[in-house]
C-alpha cells in the first residue's frame, strides 16, 4: 500500500499502532484486541482504540465477530506500507520515517543486548553491516530495486505461509537505508570565515 493522504500517514505513525499490524501479521488469522494486548502488555480497551483508527483508514479491517460473540476479531490488510513522501505532507512523512526508524534501532539494539544467547549458528548469520561508497543517485535506486528484489521471493512465501514460521525458521527483520551525506565543498574551496 503506498501512502500520500496525509492524514493516513499521520494515523499510522505512532508505535504501537505499528506493533498492532506487526502483531495481526504474525498471527496468521484474525485476532481479537485482548490477544494483541497480552502480547503488546497493553490494555484491550487501548489495543481496540487504535485498532479502530488503523480500521478507519483501511490498514486492518473487522473480521466478525470472535468465538465468543463479545469481542471483535481483526486481521490485516496489507503486510507492506511504503509513505510516498513526494506526494504527502513532507512534515508528516518526516514523523513517520523517523517512527519508523527509530523502532527498527530499538529491535537492533534489543537484539545486541541477547545476542549473547542466540546459538552460534544464527550470531553468525545475523547481526549488521555498514559501509560507505561513492554512488551516483541511479546507483542507489539500483541497489534499492535489488534488495526488494532479492528479499520478493522469501516475503512470497512469508505471505503465502501466512507469517507462520516453519521448522528452523524465524520471524527476522531486515532493514535496508541509504543515507545520502550532505553534499561536500569543493576542492579547493575556502572553510574559513569571511572577513
Amino acid at each position: 500500500m503506498d501512502l500520500s493522504d496525509s492524514r493516513a500517514i499521520r494515523a499510522l505513525a505512532h508505535p504501537l499502532r505499528l506493533d498492532l499490524l506487526e502483531v495481526l501479521a504474525k498471527a496468521g488469522g484474525p485476532t481479537t484486541a485482548a490477544v494483541c494486548g497480552r502480547i503488546l502488555g497493553v490494555s484491550q480497551a487501548n489495543c481496540s482504540f487504535h485498532l479502530r483508527q488503523l480500521a478507519k483508514y483501511g490498514f486492518v479491517e473487522d473480521a466478525g465477530p470472535g468465538d465468543d460473540r463479545r469481542e471483535r476479531l481483526w486481521q490485516v490488510v496489507t503486510t507492506h506500507v511504503a509513505v510516498d513522501s513526494a506526494m504527502s505532507d513532507p512534515v508528516v512523512a518526516e514523523h513517520f520515517n523517523k517512527v519508523a526508524v527509530r523502532r527498527e534501532l530499538d529491535r537492533i539494539l534489543e537484539y545486541m543486548g541477547r545476542v549473547k544467547d542466540e546459538d552460534a549458528q544464527w550470531r553468525e548469520a545475523a547481526g549488521g553491516s555498514a559501509r560507505t561508497v561513492l554512488l551516483t543517485v541511479e546507483e542507489v535506486a539500483e541497489i534499492q530495486a535489488r534488495w526488494r528484489e532479492l528479499l520478493a521471493p522469501y516475503e512470497e512465501r512469508t505471505l503465502h505461509n501466512r507469517f507462520q514460521p516453519r521448522q528452523g525458521e524465524r520471524h527476522v527483520r531486515l532493514f535496508m537505508s541509504a543515507s545520502p551525506a550532505p553534499e561536500a565543498a569543493s576542492v579547493g574551496e575556502s572553510h574559513e570565515p569571511e572577513q
